[in-house]
């Protein structure tokens, strides 16, 4: 997740979360958060509606982002129940774990039906191939030019 949308979601300013997350950089290793890249925060700027990033962003004099966004992990987004001690931290902490939980659980489940499809595939093309073979038998079989029958001239 973002650190703009973690910090709407905490009832926070976007500048107030990151100020938090570096007094505790400890806590945070690149596997749990990292720094987006020029290119990857230009990509997430084109996708997003204009107003609503510099209605959310920390800005400078000049207008944008100081800085480029922070993305947290599962596990990143865990730990910053423990350096944001507030009621709505740990409440919006519990649903996210809760909403990543769910997504694995979903993301599982697909894998599973995708693999009984596939699996029904490999079983089910066989004999849909031999049906289709004997097929096209028949039907090379009425290509053969057939004798005329009835009154000709």
């Amino acid at each position: 997740m973002i650190d703009r949308d973690l910090a709407l979601l905490y009832h926070v300013e976007t500048k107030v979360l990151i100020q938090a997350v570096k007094r505790n950089v400890k806590r945070f290793p690149l596997d749990f958060m990292f720094q987006l890249n020029e290119q990857e925060s230009e990509s997430m700027r084109s996708q997003s509606v204009t107003a609503y990033l510099r209605s959310q962003s920390v800005t400078s004099s000049h207008g944008g982002r100081r800085y480029l966004p922070y993305a947290f992990s599962e596990q990143g987004v865990a730990m910053l129940s423990s350096i944001l001690n507030s009621e709505r931290a740990i409440l919006v902490n519990i649903q996210i774990i809760r909403t990543f939980i769910k997504l694995k659980e979903f993301l599982a489940t697909n894998k599973q039906l995708r693999e009984k499809i596939e699996s029904m595939e490999r079983k089910y093309d066989k004999k849909l191939k031999e049906v289709f073979d004997v097929l096209k038998k028949l039907l090379i079989q009425e290509e053969k030019p057939r004798k005329k029958m009835g009154f000709m001239l």
